[in-house]
């Protein structure tokens, strides 16, 4: 059964360019432009790893990592901040929001899928910073 992973992301080139990119590698890859959309699609259907943009509309990418980290369904998903605010400290605030990994914008699309890799198989909580 292959890897179900949630891309979240409110720029529609960077979630399509992500999602095409996973899904040519045969991961299961559901998308979502808000934390609204992303709490529905996780309802619907647990992914093995989380492509969370920060800076959402609404609430925002960090506050939905606390939320689902929060939560005993949801805290073992691992989640990967994925940021275009590179700036210093942004990876520091993505830690202490839960999320288990830091993935920076633009996407080098010749390290996301080994990225991807590393972090299903190392999972949630147990990648050192």
């Amino acid at each position: 059964m292959p890897r179900r992973i949630l891309v979240v992301d409110d720029n529609q080139i960077n979630l399509k360019l992500a999602s095409e990119l996973l899904e040519a590698e045969g991961y299961t890859v559901d998308r979502a432009l808000d934390a609204e959309e992303a709490i529905r699609a996780i309802e619907s259907s647990t992914p093995d790893l989380i492509l969370m943009d920060v800076a959402l509309p609404g609430m925002d990418g960090l506050t939905l990592t606390r939320r689902l980290k929060a939560e005993p369904v949801t805290r073992d998903i691992c989640i990967v901040a994925l940021t275009a605010f590179a700036m210093k400290g942004d990876e520091q605030k993505a830690q202490e929001a839960g999320c288990d990994g830091y993935i920076a914008k633009p996407i080098d699309t010749r390290k996301l899928r080994s990225q991807v890799a590393e972090y299903l198989r190392v999972g949630a909580r147990t990648r050192p910073w």
